[in-house]
């Protein structure tokens, strides 16, 4: 059974100092298009994501991160942008976006931005003007222009496949009506990618970085942290159909090159330059896809990234030994950097964690029991934790959106509903029995991607009122994790345990259980749980549940 706790606006401070902030938070991602719509557009904005910031008090979050909101012309959602240092209209301007951070701020949360320095949008003045320059010029060197090969230049430069399906390279028409050099996009024609080679270009950023620091925000997720420089002489790849079945770095001339932590370090050193002035920490978080923990360790080592999402455990299927292997994995190689691991189980570019564990059709109940447990067993691991939007009400993924509604790029360069993201990203039901479920200020509102009849039984004011749902159990966790000095940052030791059964013990007074099996197995602990999954007799722990149990008399 859940615990009962006492109802009040927002979590308690936390019982215990720690320093720096960001070593154990819970950050909230926020994917503002579809958190919630003050206007009336059918699309979320930036006042609305003020006005919910009360109730991501109320869950317990200590941040949230803000996906692109900058003018784009929406290719890929605002990973495509336009200017690096304004609000796009259809989601505000930069008043709002100051009223949003000062709210944020009166309310005890941080606020991090998305920053995409990997590549443009095809809009950005930048590329119109190495467009209009033609070869050779400087303007085309901020980005990857190259002639063609073959008599005639019409081949590409080389073998690369963009990660969202076709050619990595398009071929643009110069000024006098000719055929003529190829670009680089790693993911549309409509992002070209960026030139890091060219000092131009991490000086623009590093202006960018100054631009929101000194708007108040604490810090930046960082999009494709592992990309950005691409091998000196963009030699063939090795295997090139590869470099599309999957968004990780499967074309290591493309990903992973070494150059790329030098970019880290001067972004530490901006930081570390505010916090200078004030003393509090701004955050450095990166998308770092890279083969191995290893690898990952490298880009949070002191001096560069405080944090990058370790994706393996959100990769990791449904199992004992894949989790633990996950785990073992972080915690050897990147907390032995200094930093904290930073677990994540979904995110924007994923399939829905209920969906994902339920493995198909009809066995929808086993992906929710088993979303729960790994949520709770998140929330016990050493270090910090990220969850998307939607996840603390338990979210399916909508798979029968039609094809004609779909925006995902994925879709539009392949013909495939393969690895699409618009299930993921269908805006939130906050109230009520029809669309836009409490999303949009305007009744009967049109929203950007249509929300399924069925998303009634998951709104937010339905989570609120039943003690049993994913959102109290969410807010539960967060508040056992403000107030149990064992859980946040620290170390963990595994415990004998069943088969399918993995449990840990977070300092002397705290212990986590999962069953990963079907059936029900002896309790590590005698007695109720502090906190369960789902229901959870005393003594014993039924299969596809999470509990954690206090074995110090003191805990609450």
């Amino acid at each position: 059974m859940l615990s009962t706790l006492p109802a009040q606006a927002g979590c308690p401070p936390r019982t215990r100092t720690h320093t720096p902030w960001w070593r154990d938070a819970v950050i909230y991602q926020v994917y503002v298009r579809s958190f919630l719509d003050s206007t009336g557009d059918g699309v979320g904005d930036l006042a609305g994501v003020r006005a919910g910031l009360p109730y991501l008090r109320k869950l317990g979050v200590d941040g949230i991160w803000l996906s692109p909101f900058y003018p784009s012309p929406q290719h890929d959602h605002g990973y495509d942008v336009a200017d690096y240092r304004d609000v796009d209209p259809v989601y505000g301007d930069l008043a709002e976006f100051e009223r949003l951070v000062a709210q944020a701020h009166r309310l005890g949360l941080k606020l991090l931005i998305d920053i995409v320095p990997n590549h443009y949008s095809s809009e950005h003045r930048w590329f119109r003007e190495a467009l209009a320059a033609g070869p050779g010029s400087r303007a085309r060197s901020r980005f990857h222009f190259a002639p063609g090969r073959g008599p005639d230049g019409a081949e590409p430069p080389n073998n690369w496949r963009a990660m969202f399906g076709g050619p990595a390279w398009t071929r643009v028409t110069e000024a006098d009506g000719t055929p003529g050099e190829w670009y680089l996009h790693l993911f549309t024609p409509e992002q070209p990618d960026l030139n890091w080679r060219d000092p131009r270009v991490g000086e623009q950023f590093e202006k960018v970085l100054r631009f929101w620091l000194d708007r108040g925000v604490d810090g930046f997720r960082i999009d494709v942290a592992a990309g950005l420089f691409k091998h000196p002489e963009l030699p063939d790849s090795d295997d090139p159909a590869a470099d599309e079945r999957t968004r990780d770095s499967v074309n290591p001339l493309a990903w992973n090159q070494p150059e790329v932590h030098d970019v880290w370090r001067r972004w530490r050193a901006v930081c570390e330059e505010y916090t200078a002035r004030d003393g509090a920490e701004r955050l450095l978080v990166g998308e770092v896809s890279v083969p191995n923990a290893r690898e990952h360790a490298l880009y949070v080592r002191p001096d560069e990234l405080h944090q990058a999402f370790f994706f393996d455990l959100l990769g990791a299927p449904w199992g004992a030994d894949a989790f633990r292997a996950a785990i073992d994995e972080a915690l050897r190689d990147i907390a032995g950097t200094g930093s904290t691991v930073t677990w994540v189980l979904n995110n924007h570019d994923q399939v829905r964690t209920v969906t994902r564990y339920a493995g198909g059709p009809g066995t929808e109940h086993a992906g929710a029991a088993r979303a729960r447990a790994a949520a709770l067993l998140m929330l016990a691991l050493p270090g910090a934790a990220y969850v998307y939007q939607g996840e603390e009400l338990g979210l399916p993924e909508v798979l029968d959106l039609p094809d004609d509604v779909l925006t995902d790029p994925i879709y539009h360069r392949t013909g495939s509903r393969a690895r699409i993201r618009d299930g993921c990203r269908v805006p939130l039901p906050w109230s009520g029995h029809a669309s836009p479920f409490g999303f949009s200020g305007a009744a009967g509102a049109r929203t950007w991607l249509p929300q399924p009849e069925w998303f009634a039984e998951y709104a937010t004011d339905r989570a609120l009122a039943d003690t049993r749902s994913f959102w109290h159990l969410y807010r539960e966790g967060l508040q056992l994790r403000r107030s149990l000095p064992q859980l946040g940052e620290g170390t963990l030791r595994w415990l004998d345990a069943p088969p399918q059964v993995l449990a840990l013990a977070r300092g002397d007074g705290l212990v986590c259980a999962v069953n990963f099996g079907d059936a029900t197995v002896p309790a590590p602990v005698p007695g109720a749980p502090l906190l369960a999954s789902g229901p959870c007799p005393d003594g014993e722990l039924p299969g596809g549940t999470a509990a954690w149990w206090s074995t110090d008399t003191s805990a609450p």
